[in-house]
């Protein structure tokens, strides 16, 4: 098994739009401090933003995890709550299921799931309706 060098946690508070983005932003802090290149930094904090943004939005409250090791980032965003009814159908662009109270502060135009595919090397996403989801990228750095 691979040594983690730095483990980051972020506790996502659902409904709460006025800090959504911290996690993505505290994490650009951490990436550019280790001198990790801008590039990856952008494709790692554009899949946190939108994990990040799909807990504030979609679910009862989640967390996200990022490990970074020396040759890749791995983010995992947990949520509890409603959990996703087709995965295949979340996955197309443009398809969302945000509330209006969202769509109206500007959120919720079906590109969550899709970015966070397009940023990641690797991209996993379980869920169980009604219990979780679970969404996992990797960002290759070397």
């Amino acid at each position: 098994m691979q040594q983690e060098f730095i483990k980051l946690h972020y506790d996502i508070i659902s409904g709460d739009y006025i800090r959504g983005g911290e996690a993505s932003s505290n994490l650009k802090k951490a990436l550019m401090q280790l001198g990790i290149d801008s590039s990856i930094v952008r494709r790692a904090c554009v899949g946190c933003y939108e994990a990040e943004m799909n807990i504030v939005i979609h679910s009862y409250g989640g967390e996200i995890e990022v490990a970074i090791y020396k040759n890749k980032i791995e983010i995992t965003a947990r949520d509890k709550g409603p959990g996703i009814e087709d995965i295949d159908l979340a996955m197309k662009e443009g398809y969302s299921t945000a509330s209006e109270e969202a769509r109206e502060m500007g959120f919720g135009g079906g590109m969550g799931l899709p970015n966070m595919k397009r940023s990641s090397d690797e991209f996993v996403i379980e869920s169980v309706k009604g219990e979780y989801t679970i969404v996992k990228m990797t960002i290759n750095i070397e």
